[in-house]
């Protein structure tokens, strides 16, 4: 019937006025923000480790450092990975909107693409709390180098590539692996009180393509409405926190975060 309020807008409306109200606002953003440039996410209908639950094994920590095979393997995968090829989507350029006006405080994302920082994101505003696939780390003396690098070699046939660093007479010989948080390995201590100040002191916490149930991270929700911030969660699907949530809303997060950041 003609001129009747549409029930799906309602949310969007209201979501987008609390945003337009923050100063301080904090976006907590997961797979679901860079499925849509191409990234497939991990334990959704069609994730990695939903197609291939032995992939899963690539992500521990444990298997990654003890089998040279499970290595050649995690190696392999990386060439062709679509995080290389990727593009920012209208949902990064949103957030990039925001920062722009003063609104956008942090960026805590669960994601290792760097797309953020792509569309325009301040690197000193984002917290890359699972790490980045954009550097590889020697697990012996620590040094970083960037993962294309790596690849190089990987493409040139070195498929287990070990640390060329001089050390001594030598070279360090130590296990690549890029700086990305797997199963088994402890978060950055620094990244993760830096995201738990952000929810502390933030007035509005948007969630965004996330299911929020990987802990720490997800903890961020309470904390922050503890402290008396607006809870606005953007997602596919359901999660823990929805009735913790002063609005849900559903849908493609390319369409809706433009129209909340407008």
């Amino acid at each position: 019937m003609s001129g009747e309020a549409d029930p799906a807008a309602e949310p969007v409306e209201h979501a987008r006025r609390i945003i337009a109200s923050a100063c301080r606002l904090v976006a907590l953003t997961g797979a679901g923000i860079s499925t849509e440039a191409g990234i497939p996410d991990f334990r959704g209908p069609s994730g990695i480790w939903t197609k291939d639950p032995a992939a899963e094994r690539l992500s521990t920590l444990s298997h990654y450092l003890e089998e040279e095979q499970t290595r050649r393997r995690s190696w392999a995968s990386r060439l062709g990975a679509p995080v290389w090829s990727a593009r920012p989507t209208a949902g990064h350029a949103a957030l990039v909107e925001l920062e722009r006006r003063g609104v956008l405080h942090t960026i805590v994302t669960q994601n290792t693409d760097g797309l953020h920082q792509l569309a325009g994101s301040s690197p000193e505003r984002v917290v890359e709390i699972h790490g980045t696939s954009h550097l590889t780390i020697c697990w012996s003396c620590g040094d970083r180098q960037p993962t294309l690098s790596v690849l190089e070699r990987v493409r040139a046939g070195d498929t287990d590539p070990r640390c060329e660093k001089p050390r001594g007479d030598a070279l360090c010989g130590g296990i690549l692996k890029t700086a990305t948080v797997s199963f088994g390995q402890s978060l950055d201590q620094d990244d993760l009180e830096r995201a738990r100040r952000a929810a502390a002191r933030c007035d509005v916490l948007l969630a965004i393509g996330t299911t929020l149930e990987v802990q720490p991270v997800a903890g961020m929700v309470p904390i922050a409405k503890r402290s008396g911030a607006r809870i606005l969660i953007l997602n596919r699907g359901p999660t823990p926190y929805d009735t913790m949530a002063d609005v849900v809303v559903s849908g493609r997060i390319g369409e809706i975060l433009p129209v909340l950041a407008a």
